[in-house]
């Protein structure tokens, strides 16, 4: 394809709304346009590379028997109020209702109208194991879309969904997906990490995120050492501590802490480390408001707390509730004589001693406090997250952490689904069973944007061969009869050996094709230029190591064939 022929309009400056280095380059190489916060255009060259990583996956799900089909965007609310999810999903749903009044949503995921699909096609189990998958636009508001592709509210998925007799049958279709999650993700050329997760707003009784590791991701995964383990750090389980403080308990006391609300505040004040220190943390449910109790230096799982309640919802506590359960403002309250509120706590506590709390008056803390005696804890668990240093949960290594971006999720869904909306098959005794479900999701845009965040430079996108939106980039630097000539035959030999090339034909300087090619990241780049013809040859640059090599035009094609497949 020549330049003159596609829209690619390129950027020299930095976009001010763009943070990542993806979303920077996408606008910057022309690959996306901003049509509203977290909705955009896909450019002729970003929808090139959508299309090679969706072709991808349709090619490895197919070869995992997965069948394509293709459901509406729009489904009813009915569907979502038989699973629940209707008001479970809360204002990420879209909603909206026809010119009859009634209620619609853009499915964000389609685990309702799929189940909807088995229940009222499929009755025997002669029909079964199925999978069905398609690659479609979802639509989900964010509160803060932002990064580009990397958290949009409208993008392109791939979700997949499984009926199974049984669970050992769903896990071998779900071990299949997750084989199949692990080509895709290696053909698209991304280095990445399956982690065990949290199954979040979708459901079921366990999950695997695929996560591109990259320091930008917004994901952080801890995982052992020397072992297998690794996990989202808001699934990953700590292990109560083996060691129990043995000091002998002292008397409570109270001490003035002016102006000393947070951590660091008290522990300074007071000269102690945070790990003699226990915070207090309020939470509603929309029920009740509960007491967590953490280790000073730890952080509290969110997560963790609203699976341990079975909450629906659960925010903090807003500062006058705080204030009206503890007496004190933010950053006082304490587990010490907190009455008509449970009180849970992580399972570190158990295993201390001695420790500083908040006095539920302004100003004021205890020292030497000491759970039984001082404070009661309706139960303990694991309720923080996990970090770096932390013993591994399976006794293999210490945990270290990175950062990752999550470009597939994998989920067990059981019978969460098919026993809400009834959806049943009859087994060879004629007995009725609830199908056994596993769903299977690929953010596609977010995929190609992951692949620039792990693969770019200064100068620009540097493209994985398998997914790049053209392999070469045929750069003349001159309007000269020869030159032209050259670079004409260049360009066909290079489509007839099976290559994407974009010929930049624009009559412009040198230096500026050079920059939008390095900007725009095809794996080489052909220079053609009179000072090297008059010695026969021309140059082939390899964007990603930089390595320039003098070619007679005749050699090229080969050149490049074998280099890409070697």
């Amino acid at each position: 394809m020549r330049t003159s022929q596609v829209l690619i309009p390129t950027l020299r400056e930095e976009p001010g709304e763009a943070e990542t280095a993806s979303h920077k380059l996408m606008l910057r190489a022309g690959l996306i346009r901003k049509v509203a916060a977290g909705i955009y255009t896909y450019l002729p060259l970003g929808l090139r590379v959508i299309r090679k990583v969706e072709q991808i996956i349709r090619e490895e799900m197919n070869r995992a028997g997965a069948q394509e089909l293709l459901m509406p965007i729009a489904s009813p609310a009915e569907l979502w109020q038989e699973t629940g999810r209707w008001n479970f999903y809360g204002k990420e749903l879209i909603r909206f209702k026809d010119r009859h009044d009634r209620e619609f949503c853009l499915g964000p995921t389609h685990e309702e109208v799929i189940t909807d699909l088995f229940r009222r096609e499929v009755r025997s189990y002669r029909h079964m194991p199925l999978n069905f998958y398609q690659i479609q636009t979802k639509f989900r508001d964010e509160i803060r879309p932002r990064f580009g592709l990397m958290r949009g509210r409208e993008f392109i998925m791939k979700d997949a969904y499984s009926f199974d007799q049984d669970q050992a049958s769903a896990m071998v279709s779900y071990q299949k997906m997750y084989d199949a999650y692990h080509r895709i993700f290696t053909r698209c050329g991304l280095t990445f990490r399956a982690v065990e997760a949290d199954t979040g707003l979708i459901g079921g009784s366990s999950s695997h995120e695929f996560m591109v590791l990259a320091d930008t991701g917004e994901n952080t995964i801890v995982y052992s050492d020397t072992g297998t383990y690794a996990a989202n750090v808001e699934q990953a389980e700590v292990p109560p501590p083996t060691e129990v403080s043995t000091e002998a308990p002292r008397p409570l006391q109270t001490v003035q802490t002016p102006r000393c609300r947070t951590v660091e505040e008290v522990t300074k004040f007071l000269n102690i480390s945070p790990t003699h220190l226990v915070k207090t943390l309020l939470y509603s449910t929309g029920k009740e408001t509960i007491a967590v109790l953490v280790r000073g230096d730890h952080e509290a799982n969110e997560i963790k707390i609203q699976r341990f309640l079975r909450a629906t919802n659960l925010e903090l506590a807003t500062p006058a509730v705080v204030e009206q359960v503890t007496g004190a403002p933010v950053g006082f309250a304490g587990p010490v004589g907190l009455k008509q509120i449970r009180i849970i706590a992580d399972h570190a506590i158990k295993a201390l001693r001695n420790v500083v709390v908040g006095g539920n008056q302004l100003d004021t803390h205890y020292v030497d406090a000491n759970w039984e005696r001082d404070f009661q804890v309706e139960q303990f668990a694991d309720l923080r997250s996990a970090r770096e240093g932390d013993p591994s949960p399976r006794k293999d290594g210490t945990l270290k952490s990175t950062k990752g971006i999550e470009v597939g999720h994998v989920f067990m869904l059981g019978t969460k689904y098919s026993e809400a909306m009834k959806a049943s098959y009859l087994d060879a005794q004629g007995k009725e069973c609830l199908a056994v479900m596993g769903c299977y999701g690929i953010g596609v845009g977010r995929t190609a944007a992951s692949a620039i965040e792990q693969n770019h430079d200064a100068k620009g996108i540097i493209w994985p061969f398998p997914i790049a939106p053209f392999h070469v980039h045929l750069l003349p630097l001159t309007q000269s009869a020869q030159t032209a000539q050259v670079t004409e035959q260049l360009y066909a030999e290079l489509q007839a050996a099976g290559l994407e090339v974009l010929w930049d034909d624009r009559d412009e300087r040198a230096g500026v094709k050079v920059n939008d090619a390095d900007l725009m990241g095809a794996p080489f780049q052909v220079v053609v230029g009179d000072k090297g013809l008059a010695e026969g040859v021309v140059e082939v640059k390899t964007r990603k190591d930089g390595i320039k090599i003098k070619l007679p035009p005749a050699q090229v094609a080969v050149y490049l064939t074998r280099t890409q497949t070697s």
